[in-house]
């Protein structure tokens, strides 16, 4: 059983929250902030509910206040607020949070909802507008999407976008900074620390860097794009390669000459139990075929009989080697 946290801890922790969420609606969100921001939300269950707790008492006074604003010049202009103005309301609402506010209570929030996949885990969410995204495994995103706005947040993990194209109304995924607006698309966006990778399928997409920090790329069917705080870069791939990207949603994983350090790494995403490679000369053997993405026994006794490896097992680990 966990010790109870001191009263002063507790007010530490809100106060850090409304600090965070502070820094995330200035913008200019950096992808060091990002890193920064994943690493405390991780530290706790206490800082993932301190922070939500705050970014839903301080979305549903907003929400109130704009609901209150005339609706033409709602319609004008988009929410503005001085930072002075947003300190303020941050300390008031971290006294709030002290009265409690059900956890649950931000996941109901229209305005900002957020779903999220367990490790080896899939999910499809899908939108009144036509549109559908496809979760994989260990992946969080937040929504807000109704009529006038379509936004989505991919904070973790991997999504496959199906878009239903409004010129008006643009998609817009943020991922680690970056910006896709859809073109009338289908695109799979997978984040990982310090890289982002957008594979086109189908229509087009826009991507921006994250603060300009290079000019923004249209994508076309077969393009994939791997950017970082400060590069992008794309390359074309045969249909064929984005068909096995998306392997993961019938449930397998394609290797066509995949390192098997780099097959180890896909599999660990699927698992609790990790695979683990020993020697520079076994991690550089390749592997080919499909395996189901939740069986690594399987392709672990593959990798036995066809290498002639050892696999040792100890504790929550699977180790390979000669």
């Amino acid at each position: 059983m966990s010790d109870p946290v001191a009263p002063e801890r507790a007010k530490d922790v809100r106060a850090a929250a409304a600090a965070w969420l502070e820094r995330r609606e200035r913008g200019a969100w950096s992808n060091d902030q990002q890193t920064a921001f994943d690493a405390w939300m991780n530290a706790s269950l206490q800082h993932r509910t301190a922070y939500w707790r705050v970014a839903d008492a301080w979305h549903r006074t907003d929400r109130l206040r704009v609901l209150g604003a005339p609706m033409r010049a709602q319609a004008a202009s988009p929410k503005k607020t001085a930072p002075w103005l947003f300190r303020g309301m941050a300390a008031a609402l971290v006294v709030a949070m002290a009265g409690g506010v059900a956890y649950k209570t931000y996941f109901a929030n229209p305005a900002a909802k957020t779903y999220s996949t367990t490790i080896g885990g899939r999910e499809t969410l899908a939108f009144a507008d036509g549109s559908e995204i496809d979760l994989n495994t260990d992946t969080v995103v937040r929504t807000a999407v109704s009529r006038d706005k379509r936004m989505v947040w991919l904070d973790k993990g991997e999504a496959y976008f199906r878009i239903k194209h409004d010129a008006a109304h643009p998609f817009v995924v943020i991922a680690g900074g970056h910006r896709v607006t859809d073109l009338g698309t289908q695109f799979i966006v997978r984040r990982e620390e310090g890289r982002l990778e957008v594979s086109l399928v189908e229509g087009r997409a826009q991507v921006d860097a994250a603060n300009g920090s290079v000019r923004p790329e249209t994508l076309k069917p077969g393009d994939v794009l791997v950017a970082t705080a400060t590069t992008m870069a794309v390359t074309k791939k045969a249909p064929a390669v984005l068909t096995d990207k998306l392997g993961w949603r019938q449930g397998v994983i394609v290797f066509r000459h995949t390192t098997l350090a780099d097959a180890a790494a896909e599999f660990n995403r699927y698992s609790n139990t990790q695979l683990v490679i020993k020697g520079g000369e076994t991690a550089h053997l390749t592997v080919v075929g499909t395996f189901r993405a939740n069986d690594m026994t399987s392709f672990v006794e593959v990798a036995q009989t066809i290498f002639g490896l050892k696999a040792a097992r100890r504790d929550n680990e699977i180790v390979l080697s000669r």
